[in-house]
């Protein structure tokens, strides 16, 4: 079966499968089968680690899943296939103008994107999260090392794009953000399942300075 990634958003945890002190509105939310979505942190063998997102901004509920109860997983990648956001209600948000304008520069070339955050969330859900203020969160799934120059180039791409492009790279040790991996630094920053690192090389966590 396929394992569920960072950002992945999966259906079927329900409300009685919260702990006892989970709060309320947590039990709301999947009570109207929200999805939740897959965060970076450590699990049981058969779980994985997701958040509940509540209607407010401040409402995020860290749990657990079994992975046998997932009755529906969506990914990023899904999301951004799928092309819903030509149709949003507001395609004059920044967020929804930067899409249009960098979904067929990604897809020339070739790479493996996803959309993420409160948008990608509302794409796949049908559940309104996104804002006129929204980022456009971006992830790209990137098994092989990318050299920083190319980086710099596809931060320049975005850049062109109205309002703020946050993309993240997937690796197989975790996620690094583009605009760090594009920079000068020596060392970035790597969300992995166990923490953040600093690390030379985000394809390689064995570089990793104690």
């Amino acid at each position: 079966m396929y394992s569920p990634r960072p950002h992945d958003l999966l259906w079927g945890l329900r409300p009685e499968h919260l702990p006892q002190e989970a709060p309320a509105w947590a039990r709301a939310a999947l009570g109207g089968h929200v999805p939740v979505v897959v965060r970076r942190a450590p699990a049981e063998p058969g779980w994985v680690a997701v958040g509940v997102r509540g209607g407010a901004r401040e409402q995020r509920y860290a749990t657990w899943m079994r992975i046998s109860e997932i009755s529906r997983l969506v990914s990023p990648q899904a999301v951004a296939r799928a092309g819903r956001w030509r149709n949003h209600a507001q395609p004059h948000w920044p967020a929804l103008r930067a899409l249009s304008q960098l979904a067929p520069r990604l897809d020339d070339l070739g790479l493996s994107w996803g959309i993420t955050g409160s948008l990608g969330f509302e794409l796949a859900s049908g559940i309104s999260a996104a804002h006129p203020d929204s980022d456009l969160d971006l992830s790209l799934r990137a098994p092989q090392q990318l050299p920083r120059d190319w980086a710099r180039v596809l931060c320049a791409v975005l850049d062109e794009a109205p309002g703020r492009v946050d993309l993240q790279l997937e690796t197989p040790q975790g996620a690094v953000a583009l605009r760090e991996w594009a920079g000068e630094a020596p060392r970035v920053l790597l969300k992995t399942q166990d923490g953040p690192l600093l690390v030379s090389d985000p394809w390689q966590v064995r570089q990793v300075a104690a």
